[in-house]
Protein backbone atom coordinates (compact mmCIF):
# COMPACT_ATOMS: atom_id res chain seq x y z
CA UNK A 1 0.00 0.00 0.00
CA UNK A 2 1.49 3.51 -1.05
CA UNK A 3 2.17 6.21 1.63
CA UNK A 4 -0.78 8.28 2.46
CA UNK A 5 0.49 11.84 0.76
CA UNK A 6 -1.74 14.20 3.68
CA UNK A 7 0.01 12.66 6.49
CA UNK A 8 2.87 13.85 8.47
CA UNK A 9 5.33 10.69 9.55
CA UNK A 10 3.47 11.76 13.30
CA UNK A 11 0.05 11.04 11.94
CA UNK A 12 -1.55 15.00 11.73
CA UNK A 13 -2.97 16.02 8.69
CA UNK A 14 -0.58 18.10 6.79
CA UNK A 15 -1.34 19.86 3.31
CA UNK A 16 0.93 18.59 0.01
CA UNK A 17 3.80 21.06 -1.21
CA UNK A 18 3.94 20.81 -5.09
CA UNK A 19 5.60 23.58 -5.46
CA UNK A 20 8.24 21.74 -7.27
CA UNK A 21 6.34 19.60 -9.54
CA UNK A 22 5.89 20.40 -13.31
CA UNK A 23 2.52 21.97 -14.72
CA UNK A 24 0.45 19.31 -17.16
CA UNK A 25 -2.95 19.07 -18.43
CA UNK A 26 -4.79 17.60 -16.24
CA UNK A 27 -8.77 16.06 -16.33
CA UNK A 28 -10.76 14.44 -14.38
CA UNK A 29 -14.66 13.12 -14.85
CA UNK A 30 -16.79 12.22 -12.18
CA UNK A 31 -20.16 10.93 -12.18
CA UNK A 32 -23.68 10.63 -9.05
CA UNK A 33 -27.08 9.64 -9.42
CA UNK A 34 -29.94 11.03 -7.65
CA UNK A 35 -32.86 8.59 -7.38
CA UNK A 36 -36.66 9.70 -7.19
CA UNK A 37 -39.82 9.02 -7.47
CA UNK A 38 -41.01 8.47 -11.11
CA UNK A 39 -43.94 11.41 -10.90
CA UNK A 40 -40.71 13.67 -9.30
CA UNK A 41 -38.24 13.05 -12.61
CA UNK A 42 -41.17 13.86 -14.88
CA UNK A 43 -41.61 17.03 -12.59
CA UNK A 44 -37.92 17.77 -13.34
CA UNK A 45 -38.48 16.78 -16.71
CA UNK A 46 -41.43 19.41 -17.58
CA UNK A 47 -39.47 22.23 -15.51
CA UNK A 48 -42.77 21.88 -13.24
CA UNK A 49 -41.60 22.78 -9.93
CA UNK A 50 -42.00 25.84 -7.83
CA UNK A 51 -38.29 26.39 -7.76
CA UNK A 52 -37.82 26.58 -10.87
CA UNK A 53 -35.31 25.04 -13.07
CA UNK A 54 -33.67 22.27 -11.55
CA UNK A 55 -31.31 21.28 -13.56
CA UNK A 56 -29.82 24.71 -15.09
CA UNK A 57 -30.40 25.43 -11.07
CA UNK A 58 -28.41 22.45 -10.35
CA UNK A 59 -25.09 22.70 -12.95
CA UNK A 60 -24.54 26.07 -11.68
CA UNK A 61 -24.55 24.91 -8.73
CA UNK A 62 -21.83 22.32 -9.42
CA UNK A 63 -19.85 24.67 -11.28
CA UNK A 64 -19.37 26.88 -8.05
CA UNK A 65 -18.99 24.29 -5.89
CA UNK A 66 -15.53 23.10 -8.11
CA UNK A 67 -14.29 26.50 -8.11
CA UNK A 68 -14.97 26.88 -4.07
CA UNK A 69 -13.05 23.29 -3.86
CA UNK A 70 -10.39 24.73 -1.99
CA UNK A 71 -12.26 26.23 0.40
CA UNK A 72 -14.59 23.38 1.40
CA UNK A 73 -12.14 20.56 1.93
CA UNK A 74 -9.19 21.75 4.11
CA UNK A 75 -6.33 20.23 2.56
CA UNK A 76 -7.00 20.93 -1.18
CA UNK A 77 -5.16 23.29 -3.17
CA UNK A 78 -6.92 26.51 -4.10
CA UNK A 79 -6.90 26.01 -8.39
CA UNK A 80 -7.37 27.84 -11.48
CA UNK A 81 -9.85 25.94 -13.45
CA UNK A 82 -9.62 26.08 -17.20
CA UNK A 83 -13.03 24.07 -17.43
CA UNK A 84 -16.08 22.78 -15.75
CA UNK A 85 -18.61 20.43 -17.61
CA UNK A 86 -21.84 19.58 -15.37
CA UNK A 87 -24.54 17.27 -17.68
CA UNK A 88 -27.35 15.77 -17.08
CA UNK A 89 -28.97 12.70 -18.03
CA UNK A 90 -32.46 12.03 -17.00
CA UNK A 91 -33.16 7.85 -16.43
CA UNK A 92 -37.08 7.72 -16.55
CA UNK A 93 -36.51 3.54 -16.20
CA UNK A 94 -34.43 3.45 -13.27
CA UNK A 95 -36.33 6.77 -12.00
CA UNK A 96 -33.24 8.24 -11.76
CA UNK A 97 -30.94 11.19 -12.96
CA UNK A 98 -27.27 10.93 -13.63
CA UNK A 99 -25.18 13.69 -13.24
CA UNK A 100 -21.63 13.59 -14.93
CA UNK A 101 -18.95 16.36 -14.22
CA UNK A 102 -15.42 17.22 -16.12
CA UNK A 103 -13.00 19.43 -14.55
CA UNK A 104 -9.80 20.24 -16.25
CA UNK A 105 -6.48 22.55 -15.75
CA UNK A 106 -2.97 23.13 -16.45
CA UNK A 107 -1.83 23.10 -12.97
CA UNK A 108 0.73 20.95 -10.44
CA UNK A 109 -2.04 19.17 -8.96
CA UNK A 110 -5.24 16.82 -10.27
CA UNK A 111 -8.52 17.91 -10.40
CA UNK A 112 -10.30 14.86 -8.94
CA UNK A 113 -11.83 17.02 -6.05
CA UNK A 114 -13.41 19.53 -7.85
CA UNK A 115 -15.08 17.23 -10.62
CA UNK A 116 -16.37 14.65 -6.91
CA UNK A 117 -17.60 18.51 -4.97
CA UNK A 118 -19.35 19.68 -8.82
CA UNK A 119 -21.46 16.32 -8.64
CA UNK A 120 -22.53 16.34 -4.68
CA UNK A 121 -23.09 19.70 -5.14
CA UNK A 122 -25.45 19.46 -8.45
CA UNK A 123 -26.93 16.47 -7.36
CA UNK A 124 -27.90 18.13 -3.32
CA UNK A 125 -29.43 20.78 -5.65
CA UNK A 126 -31.64 18.61 -7.15
CA UNK A 127 -32.69 17.61 -3.84
CA UNK A 128 -33.12 20.58 -2.63
CA UNK A 129 -35.39 21.85 -5.68
CA UNK A 130 -37.76 18.43 -5.27
CA UNK A 131 -37.66 17.72 -1.52
CA UNK A 132 -40.89 19.41 -1.14
CA UNK A 133 -42.76 17.02 -3.50
CA UNK A 134 -40.29 13.73 -2.55
CA UNK A 135 -38.81 13.41 0.54
CA UNK A 136 -37.27 9.65 -0.12
CA UNK A 137 -34.65 10.83 -2.66
CA UNK A 138 -31.36 8.99 -2.45
CA UNK A 139 -28.25 10.57 -3.86
CA UNK A 140 -25.61 7.40 -4.55
CA UNK A 141 -22.93 5.95 -6.65
CA UNK A 142 -20.64 9.56 -6.27
CA UNK A 143 -17.29 8.59 -8.14
CA UNK A 144 -14.33 9.41 -10.27
CA UNK A 145 -14.69 7.94 -13.44
CA UNK A 146 -11.20 8.82 -15.27
CA UNK A 147 -8.21 10.77 -14.44
CA UNK A 148 -5.58 11.95 -16.72
CA UNK A 149 -2.04 14.10 -16.08
CA UNK A 150 0.13 14.36 -13.58
CA UNK A 151 2.89 11.40 -12.49
CA UNK A 152 0.14 9.45 -11.75
CA UNK A 153 -0.68 8.71 -15.01
CA UNK A 154 -4.48 8.10 -16.84
CA UNK A 155 -7.05 6.31 -14.42
CA UNK A 156 -10.16 4.49 -16.14
CA UNK A 157 -12.93 3.61 -13.15
CA UNK A 158 -14.23 -0.25 -13.83
CA UNK A 159 -17.76 0.11 -15.28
Amino acid sequence: MSHLTHTAEGGEAKMVDVGDKSDSRREARAEGYIYMAPATLVLVQENNLKKGDVLSAARIAGIQAAKQCGNLIPLCHPLMLNFIGVDFEQQPEHNRIRIETCCRLSGKTGVEMEALTAASVAALTVFDMCKAVDKAMRIDGIRVLEKSGGKSGHYVADK
